[in-house]
């Protein structure tokens, strides 16, 4: 259908969909799957096996270097405190992340490079940084707080800022926006965190068995309020103003002016989250309070304020999805009930959820219905990507591959409408998003809508009705038995 890309300033037409998604990319053993050819060191599984080869030995050595620092027991007791935080700050990210998921693989790579390469990078380079300094200076006490204070935020933040470059460079389809930017990011500074949290609660236990201390009055029982109670945020909160400027960058135009944003944007965040970062770790220069001072006057305001931006940009990708998908509704593709449920999360919820009950129960079993549910939750998927893949075209980020990725994405709408489209229009319903009336009118006229009624007559009888718009109540069905006109799955 598509012989040639549509012009960046077009908007490209919607197939039609009395034809079927046509995919000539790739041959049919790919089920479907857009695959352009690479050469052999570009494939996946070359750069997977790559991947992971430095990413397990760089966390072999930075195990070897933390436990030979905090000693086995140090180690131990560490890690078991310092993992506390991080399935909640891993919810978090994961939380604002529901729009349009990012894939796992992503995830689970920006969260090992931060605490593995990114760590190791930080220990190696601080510790070097320091000791020059404080050989050339003369002064240790010096270069301990100018390492502190300016060497460790450059340092962390672009070994940091590495991962957000490395998936905006190479899943750039899966990188679409701040969203995006801040979730990565957020894994990524949460796995640096928790290597870092480990490292310092492993020393401070150390501290505490030399001292003889324990309890509430033990350096680790401080360091764990100070690190892991008071402001488990503070590395994803610096990181995450990174991530915002790639997220800015890939909303840039492929134009001459958007490129220079594609590069400034990225330069300028991590600038910000160096200055951060070196505010916080030099709060101690505003005397004994100026932990607590920083963190009341400028920590919670920036974490709020980033929260509430990061937040209302989801809420704008449920928006793009309701002014996109029309279109394909329009054309065929998707039920016209199915846009209003997919640019809400609550329905999106109910849909699975009415699958899962519809397949699962009855004659069903269980896996029916968790195959039923992760088909409509595949299919929501796929349309937010189609949704996104076509705003983008409308912001003139059109690129060459646009044809075969709508096609690939229409063909699994086109594989799963039957089980997610009845799920969804049902949601629409349930939510109050799609209006339906009511079977049939009140059984009686308002008096003030028909004032040329006979006394004593029934409304309607002139019309051959004796009941008005509908059957006699005596008639109808009772509420729960007349479900088919909300209830898709309703076994006729």
């Amino acid at each position: 259908m598509y012989e040639t890309p549509p012009h960046p300033r077009q908007h490209p037409a919607v197939p039609d969909c009395e034809q079927q998604p046509q995919f000539t990319a790739v041959p049919p053993p790919a089920h479907w799957r857009y695959k352009p050819r690479r050469a052999w060191w570009r494939t996946r599984a070359v750069r997977a096996g790559a991947v992971i080869t430095v990413l397990a030995l760089c966390g072999l050595v930075i195990l070897a270097i933390v436990r030979d620092q905090t000693g086995t027991h140090g180690f131990l007791v560490g890690l078991g405190l310092a993992v506390l935080p991080v399935p909640l700050l891993l919810a978090a990210f994961r939380w604002l992340d529901r729009v349009e998921p990012e894939p796992w693989r992503n995830l689970v790579f920006a969260f090992a490079w931060g605490a593995f390469a990114a760590a190791l990078v930080a220990i190696i380079a601080n510790s070097f940084a320091t000791r020059w300094i404080a050989t050339a200076t003369a002064d240790p006490a010096a270069a301990e707080s100018l390492g502190a204070t300016v060497i460790a935020p450059v340092v962390e933040e672009s070994a940091k800022a590495a991962a957000v470059l490395l998936i905006f460079l190479f899943r750039r389809r899966h990188f679409t926006g701040i969203v995006d930017g801040v979730v990565v990011a957020g894994f990524t500074a949460t796995g640096f965190a928790f290597t870092e949290n480990i490292l310092y609660l492993g020393n401070a236990f150390g501290e505490d068995q030399e001292a003889g201390a324990s309890g509430l009055s033990s350096v680790t029982a401080a360091t764990f309020f100070v690190r892991v109670v008071m402001s488990p945020f503070a590395h994803p909160l610096f990181t995450v103003l990174t991530g915002i400027g790639f997220g800015l960058a890939a909303l840039a135009p492929p134009r001459r002016r958007g490129r220079w944003r594609r590069i400034a944007l990225p330069l300028l965040g991590l600038t910000f989250a160096m200055g951060m970062h070196a505010l916080w770790n030099g709060s101690a220069v505003f005397g004994g309070y100026g932990f607590y001072l920083v963190y009341a006057v400028f920590m919670v305001p920036a974490f709020a304020l980033l929260t509430w931006l990061v937040v209302w940009t989801r809420q704008g990708e449920l928006r793009t999805i309701a002014a996109e998908l029309p279109a394909y509704a329009t054309a065929g593709w998707l039920r016209p009930a199915e846009p209003l449920a997919l640019s809400s999360m609550r329905a999106r919820s109910l849909a699975r959820g009415a699958a899962a009950r519809t397949y699962g129960g009855g004659a069903g079993s269980r896996a029916s219905g968790r195959a039923a549910a992760r088909a409509v939750a595949e299919y929501e998927a796929f349309a937010t990507s189609l949704a996104f893949l076509r705003h983008r075209a409308h912001r003139g980020a059109l690129g060459p591959d646009f044809p075969a990725r709508e096609q690939e994405l229409l063909h699994h709408l086109w594989q799963r409408r039957e089980v997610a489209g009845p799920a969804l229009e049902y949601a629409a319903r349930a939510t109050g998003r799609l209006r339906v009336p009511p079977p049939w009118p009140p059984p009686w006229p308002s008096p003030w809508q028909q004032p040329w009624q006979p006394p004593g007559q029934p409304y309607g009888q002139q019309y051959g009705q004796p009941y008005g718009y509908g059957p006699p109540p005596s008639q109808r069905p009772a509420p729960h038995q007349d479900y088919a006109a909300y209830n898709p799955y309703r076994q006729q």
